[in-house]
């Protein structure tokens, strides 16, 4: 897979992926791309495959080999294959890769969260490790500054199943924990129903604030000599985060329609974000 075809895959998902990392320096925009399209693919074996899970489950063991192959020699992928240039060039630890694999398996055969902490797992897996990822390739000088990819992570990936609630029931996945609906009188039968009440919105600003205090303790690891580095990161975060305000703006009516950022909202979000990283004083 040539670095066009890498870069392609990221504009066709019309993802606020791309916004954030476009203006990154090349050599950081090609292996933010690379990874971006290793975690596209992965994650349409599962999501975008017409087959069963028991196929599923055959490419996403067959995936996962090529995978090793790549890190040890060579695979049949020459995406896998780039990749694994792009972990050894920036130093990524494998089992970043290997989690996240781990993550996307987790939704052929577990569609229901009975709490939270059953639900960070998935959270972890399939965002932060996004984020571990991309720390190795921004850098950073402070150790904890990964706490901050870690938590980010986390943050949008709440933001992501507040928003995707409708969608997520057509694929029988319910990611709000058990426990959160039952603590709200809200059944899964109502959410089917696409029951729209005060019941539904104090979940759903329950789960908002849950969002919020991972944005919040994002920022709090953070290190500013570190922030020169993460402006790409800071522009996904902005983004997530104007997301989640549009929901809130909604009152949480998350049925009648899915809510965006226009491209344009998105793109004057990295500007201004890369703008004010540009000017930082140098500390």
């Amino acid at each position: 897979m040539s670095t066009e075809t890498i870069t392609t895959i990221t504009k066709k998902s019309r993802s606020s992926f791309y916004y954030s990392f476009n203006l990154l320096p090349r050599e950081q925009r090609e292996a933010i791309y690379t990874v971006y399209a290793f975690c596209k693919k992965t994650d349409d074996i599962v999501d975008e495959h017409n087959g069963s899970i028991h196929e599923k489950e055959r490419l996403l063991t067959k995936w996962r080999q090529e995978f090793e192959r790549s890190i040890t020699g060579e695979s049949s992928s020459s995406l896998l294959n780039k990749l694994s240039h792009t972990a050894q060039q920036f130093e990524i630890p494998v089992e970043h890769f290997s989690e996240l694999i781990q993550g996307v398996e987790m939704d052929l055969n577990k569609n229901r969260y009975a709490t939270f902490n059953d639900l960070y797992t998935y959270c972890y897996r399939v965002a932060s490790t996004v984020g571990l990822m991309c720390a190795e390739i921004f850098g950073y000088t402070k150790e904890h500054t990964k706490q901050y990819a870690i938590d980010l992570g986390i943050a949008l990936q709440l933001t992501n199943i507040i928003r995707d609630v409708k969608s997520d029931l057509t694929r029988d996945r319910i990611y709000i924990p058990q426990e959160d609906l039952h603590r709200f009188g809200y059944s899964e039968k109502d959410l089917r129903n696409n029951v729209y009440d005060d019941r539904f919105v104090g979940l759903m600003r329950y789960e908002a604030g849950r969002a919020r205090s991972y944005y919040e303790k994002a920022n709090d690891n953070l290190a500013r000599e570190d922030e020169k580095y993460f402006f790409a990161a800071r522009i996904m975060e902005k983004i997530y985060y104007a997301i989640l305000q549009k929901i809130e703006r909604n009152n949480f009516n998350v049925f009648d329609n899915k809510i965006r950022l226009s491209r344009a909202r998105q793109l004057l979000i990295a500007i201004n974000i890369w703008f004010s990283h540009r000017i930082l004083p140098v500390r």
